[in-house]
């Protein structure tokens, strides 16, 4: 099973799909919106993804994510009734590991019910099934550099969720600010953000 991956990103789609060549061999790997913003990066511009190997009887499909937490996750989404690889890539592009546990955590059913293919239902069942174990996860390892950036990143990325924009897009246009974050009001931020977004 391929477990990691680190090489050149040859092709980024906006679905998360990456073509990453390693060592002259392209892989497809599909990864939650986002994904790339907050990889690892060396100094010669390889990417680092670790990867979920998901084997079926037709066809075996490569997932990548920026972090070991993020897989850990994602396996764990796989892990409620009726939730497939790809609705789990769906709840990761939606919503931030962090965002993710805390919705968990209040047991927000209408959060996670407005995440693209979860139901009622399955929202219900996300709460029971994972709240034990997401509380269990080590924040150290599962930060990624938004996630240490404090309140004014987690306003800014909230702001730009409720005006349309997706989490992973948002978080990568965040992540962006850099130092900023802190020393400039809080609305510079924003259009700033909003800049980056805009093409």
């Amino acid at each position: 099973m391929i477990g990691r991956l680190r090489g050149r990103v040859l092709t980024d789609e906006a679905t998360g799909a990456v073509v990453l060549d390693v060592h002259g061999v392209g892989y497809d790997v599909l990864t939650p919106v986002g994904t790339l913003g907050r990889a690892r990066v060396d100094v010669s511009g390889e990417v680092e993804l670790w990867v979920h190997t998901h084997v079926r009887e037709d066809a075996l499909d490569l997932f990548g994510f920026a972090t070991e937490t993020d897989r850990r996750v994602f396996r764990l989404l796989l892990g409620v009734p009726n939730v497939g690889p790809k609705t789990a890539l769906g709840v990761l592009s939606a919503m931030p590991v962090e965002e993710l546990s805390r919705a968990v955590e209040r047991s927000d059913h209408v959060r996670l019910g407005k995440i693209p293919g979860i139901g009622k239902k399955t929202a219900e069942r996300l709460v029971l099934e994972l709240k034990e174990k997401l509380r269990g996860l080590d924040s150290s390892v599962a930060s990624p550099p938004v996630e240490t950036l404090g309140n004014e990143a987690d306003r800014l990325l909230s702001a730009l969720v409720n005006m349309g924009y997706r989490a992973g897009e948002a978080e990568r246009a965040v992540s962006a600010l850099g130092p900023k974050l802190g020393t400039e009001p809080l609305g510079n931020l924003l259009r700033e953000a909003l800049a980056k977004l805009t093409p």
